[in-house]
């Protein structure tokens, strides 16, 4: 079966309805079924993503991105420096 990736939007979707699902009195299980994840996966986005909006998800994901470029460019001057 072919993995797919969520963005943090259809995730936050995801996390709404189990809310829901857990608010009428299903058990995690039955709702990781309903969502189509793992309990582990249900687990993991909860506590990554619990609360946030789709516009801090987004947030959250650009300052990552910009996070790993400045620590590849530090990483860069650094090799350049010990080269000198």
């Amino acid at each position: 079966m072919k993995r797919t990736r969520h963005t943090a939007e259809q995730i936050i979707r995801k996390l709404k309805t189990a809310e829901q699902l857990i608010a009428q009195g299903k058990t995690v299980p039955d709702v990781c079924r309903v969502i189509e994840v793992t309990q582990p996966t249900y687990h993991r986005w909860r506590q990554q993503y619990g609360g946030m909006q789709a516009e801090e998800a987004r947030r959250l994901t650009q300052l990552e991105k910009e996070n790993a470029r400045l620590k590849k460019l530090l990483a860069e001057a650094e090799l350049e420096k010990a080269m000198l």
